[in-house]
């Protein structure tokens, strides 16, 4: 037999699915809440609680409980690094009209908010191992977060190392002002003339840290996935490598797998 608490969980819930309630409009207060349910105020925030829980509401301090908006869906494919390779020998003006998390989102140029940063690391036992090179290798890792202009939190939290020496011969590769480069990775070493030929990712899921829940602003109990990607050029030599953290709750990973005829 439901709680209390659940049944009136289970009730503003179909409120807010029936469209009674929608997104950003602010829930009664809890004495009111309890008011209608006859229930006490600290089973009221028992419901409360499941709801956010679920994604459903988010809490403000000091101004009460709002109906979640629902964030821009990200789709990603893995025929997304085609098209990216499609698109690394066209002019820079065509390069420049559009990018991945476009190609993504459904968004455009305008909608986005974008931000990079660059340093020069030395590569650990797990990164040197992954790259083929010595421990303590000069890597350039580089940080990025994109996100939609009409939400706060990125849609996801991308980090990127290159082997420094690998790029160095063009230096504008090293400077993060020279973000968002206008055909991406794949373009970038095309300038040093490296070939992609292979991509592999690792897709594993966990809860996230304390930082990620509070950079993806993601509702409690909503998992990450983690995409480790290693580009691959065609001399068969590791040239990139990416740790991609994906907030669960509004990403959606679609892996397409062409076949051949008989």
């Amino acid at each position: 037999m439901a709680k209390a608490y659940e049944r009136i969980a289970d009730d503003l819930r179909q409120s807010i699915r029936a469209g009674e309630l929608a997104p950003g409009d602010r829930l009664p207060s809890e004495a009111k809440l309890a008011e209608r349910y006859r229930r006490s105020v600290p089973t009221v925030r028992d419901a409360l609680r499941l709801l956010q829980a679920e994604g459903l509401i988010d809490k403000e301090h000091g101004r009460g409980n709002f109906v979640r908006r629902p964030r821009t869906l990200v789709q990603r494919s893995n025929l997304r690094h085609q098209w990216e390779k499609d698109r690394v020998r066209e002019p820079e003006e065509k390069r420049a009209e559009t990018g991945a998390t476009e190609h993504d989102t459904g968004l455009e140029l305008p909608d986005l908010v974008f931000h990079a940063a660059y340093r020069e690391i030395p590569a650990d036992k797990e990164l040197a191992e992954a790259f083929g090179v010595a421990e303590g290798t000069t890597l350039l890792e580089r940080t990025y977060r994109t996100r939609y202009r009409a939400e706060s939190a990125p849609f996801t939290l991308v980090t990127s190392y290159l082997v420094r020496d690998m790029v160095a011969a063009n230096p504008a590769l090293l400077d993060a002002a020279n973000e968002p480069w206008p055909g991406g990775t794949q373009n970038q070493l095309f300038t040093v003339g490296i070939e992609f030929g292979r991509i592999e990712e690792r897709v594993t899921a966990r809860p996230p840290t304390a930082e990620e829940a509070e950079e993806l602003e993601l509702p409690p109990g909503t998992a990450v996935l983690v995409l480790r990607k290693t580009s691959i050029d065609i001399d068969d030599r590791p040239v990139e490598i990416s740790d991609v953290v994906l907030p669960g709750d509004r990403t959606e990973m679609l892996f397409t797998t062409p076949l051949e005829r008989w």
